[in-house]
């Protein structure tokens, strides 16, 4: 059977690095990636026989990246802090090990809002690629928005990861506040620059496409929330590229 390690970066997730690492404590190996927390994440990590390496930030990319290298196995699982492997996953994932089939796997994963399980906005059709063959494949360098490059074949699992995203609005916003400051400084650095107007009009489309189109309306107050806020951070990111030369 092959074995596993999973791979976690953190910064500053006390409050989320103990569920998650307790739904992968059946893995070979679990190695936390951490950039230098202020809080009580490495402690916590090591308190479940983690294995914690401390780096300077690198992006997302680049430190999931670093992650892989750093593991002790092929076969890597890579998940958030704010992630739980669910128990049919887990089973599942046992028993790929045991004679894959393919390089690589995306793995569903449904996530929650303010508390509550989001159905559709979209998140509904999140598949992203997080158990694969390090052999094969790896994390772009990318400093956000980052994903697995497989050179190799994949499957499909519907079994689940959830993913407990942003437990209040303040936290989304302060989120939505860094992210959009990558973003924008990729889009910058392309020597691509948007008017406000401009980026009023792709946040007001991201929100039609997610309240509507992707069905939002069906996920009630907390559903128009997330498509508000998301769209918010959309015209965040564009702005930005805008008020640095301005």
């Amino acid at each position: 059977m092959n074995k596993l390690s999973v791979t976690i970066i953190t910064k500053n997730e006390e409050n989320n690095i103990a569920r998650c690492i307790e739904s992968v404590k059946w893995a070979d190996e679990i190695l936390v990636v951490d950039s230098y927390s202020e809080d009580k994440t490495a402690a916590i990590a090591e308190s479940f026989n983690a294995k914690v390496i401390l780096t300077d930030w690198k992006g997302f990319g680049a430190t999931k990246r670093f992650a892989v290298d750093a593991a002790s196995n092929d076969w890597i699982l890579s998940i958030d802090a704010d992630e739980v492997v669910s128990e049919a996953l887990k089973e599942k994932i046992i028993s790929i090990l045991k004679q894959p089939s393919a390089d690589g796997y995306h793995i569903k994963r449904k996530s929650f809002y303010l508390g509550r399980q989001i159905v559709h906005c979209g998140w509904n059709s999140d598949y992203p690629l997080r158990l694969f063959d390090r052999r094969k494949g790896n994390f772009n360098n990318k400093n956000v928005h980052e994903s697995v490059e497989l050179h190799g074949n994949r499957k499909k699992l519907e079994e689940t990861i959830l993913h407990y995203t942003y437990p209040t609005v303040a936290s989304h916003i302060s989120k939505m506040n860094r992210y959009s400051d990558l973003s924008a400084q990729n889009l910058i650095e392309a020597g691509k620059i948007y008017s406000p107007l401009t980026a009023v009009l792709l946040g007001l489309n991201k929100f039609l496409k997610m309240y509507v189109l992707k069905l939002g309306l069906l996920d009630g107050a907390v559903g128009f929330l997330l498509c508000l806020n998301s769209a918010y951070g959309v015209y965040l990111k564009y702005v930005k590229t805008w008020k640095s030369r301005a």
